[in-house]
């Protein structure tokens, strides 16, 4: 672990660099790198309050946490929960999506998958309003996932089926004889 404390208007002591980096201790552990950066920095905001910031940076992860306090090694306290509490966090949604990834992955080799065949699965109603060709064309148009669209002929009074061609362009019309 690197670590670095830098003071601002207040003086970083060795005591403060050994509390520090016993209670960094907390933080190594949900970790399995050796290359953890450290940046701690003390400053004296006014007479009666000290700011604590510390950065943490593991594996391209940053945690940051900045608390105000009237006693340093309270401040420094607190930033160790908050990291803590953050870590914890990514830590577990990172795993829950781990978990949900192999999931998706698993082979279910012992379930055999049906084939539903030669059934009806899907099943649209709609209003049939009599119009004219062009503009059952028209509505085929303005519906750009469909390739037909059914209605009744203005015209001769029985249902239609107008449909694009495979090349996209023309389109076809399907009128009963009866």
């Amino acid at each position: 672990m690197n670590i670095t404390i830098t003071g601002k208007e207040l003086k970083a002591t060795e005591a403060i660099k050994d509390y520090v980096e016993k209670k960094l201790t907390r933080i190594e552990k949900y970790f399995e790198t050796d290359t953890i950066d450290v940046n701690a920095t003390i400053k004296k905001e006014n007479t009666a309050t000290v700011i604590a910031e510390i950065y943490v940076t593991v594996k391209g992860a940053s945690y940051k946490a900045v608390t105000e306090d009237k006693d340093l090694y309270a401040a420094f306290d607190k930033d160790i929960d908050i990291l803590e509490g953050q870590i914890r966090k990514t830590k577990a949604r990172r795993e829950k999506m781990q978990k949900d990834s192999s999931i998706k992955q698993m082979n279910l080799s012992g379930i055999e998958e049906v084939k539903i065949e030669d059934q009806i699965i899907k099943s649209i109603s709609y209003d049939l309003k009599p119009i004219s060709v062009e503009d059952a064309k028209i509505k085929l148009m303005e519906k750009k996932g469909n390739i037909f669209y059914t209605f009744v002929n203005v015209d001769t009074g029985k249902v239609n089926v107008i449909f694009k061609l495979k090349d996209s362009n023309n389109y076809g019309l399907v009128e009963p004889e009866a």
